[in-house]
């Protein structure tokens, strides 16, 4: 919707007072306003997304596209505690921001969606609080203890203050353990990251803030080698699936999203 754009009738000509515009040149004036309109919606649109004002909302662009939100920013529909059926109290929404509570006395546990994905492109954004640490794990399958002994994992972290920041294998936007995320992409505790994974096939994607970090294939002898020198060669199941679980990681942290959403991709 454009409000005010109706407005425009005519233009009185500054050069002769009392007369007008032809009805052709008041219909040009009129596009020309009308475009003006537009193009200040469309950039306002993009900063308020931007300054988190416009959340968990998806364009008519994205939805043609095939983008599907996996949070309405008001419910966590969709979605359930791994091994569970039902959300953990721990998980909470506020102003439309889905959060593990800093009140870690509250059980929350793994955030898992309902359906199963194999090929897709996932993006979300995510605020760490400080020295604090989470993840996106993904293609996981509830037989393990844990979500991350089945599932690679994109790091969410506080890098100054986390031990893990100390490594770049397992700084923010790692795939935790097995390869590295570059220096100078994540931004500080308490501020908004744009994080996305592309999974097609074995061709696996992170991009943090709109960055590429690095691709790999799963399966492949680079990939075999760096998970035999992990901690995960002690765990069969790692890495295996063709299809599974996206999950939100609970590691006793605060840690915030929004703007959830998915594309399965062919």
């Amino acid at each position: 919707m454009l409000p005010h754009c109706w407005y425009v009738t005519y233009v009185r000509v500054a050069s002769t007072p009392g007369e007008y515009m032809s009805s052709s040149n008041a219909r040009r004036a009129a596009l020309i306003v009308s475009t003006v309109i537009v193009a200040t919606t469309i950039a306002a649109t993009s900063v308020a997304r931007a300054q988190g004002t416009v959340m968990n909302k998806l364009s008519k662009s994205d939805i043609k596209k095939g983008w599907v939100l996996l949070f309405d920013g008001r419910t966590t529909n969709g979605w359930h505690t791994y091994k569970q059926t039902t959300v953990g109290p721990g998980w909470v929404i506020t102003d439309g921001i889905l959060s593990r509570s800093a009140d870690t006395t509250v059980a929350a546990g793994d955030l898992l969606t309902n359906r199963k994905y194999r090929n897709f492109d996932f993006a979300l954004d995510w605020r760490i609080s400080e020295g604090g640490n989470s993840g996106i794990i993904y293609r996981l399958t509830e037989d393990n203890d844990y979500p991350w002994q089945s599932g690679p994992e994109m790091q969410i972290l506080d890098d100054a203050r986390h031990s893990d920041g100390k490594l770049q294998i397992t700084s923010a936007g790692s795939a935790f353990g097995i390869f590295p995320a570059p220096r100078g992409v994540v931004h500080k505790a308490g501020e908004w990251n744009a994080a996305e994974i592309i999974v097609r096939g074995n061709h696996v994607e992170h991009w943090l803030n709109g960055k590429k970090l690095f691709s790999y294939e799963l399966g492949s002898a680079d990939w075999q080698a760096r998970v035999a020198a992990s901690k995960f060669k002690m765990m069969p199941n790692y890495g295996k699936a063709g299809e599974g679980y996206i999950a939100l990681q609970d590691h006793g942290d605060k840690v915030e999203f929004r703007n959830i959403r998915i594309k399965v991709l062919p």
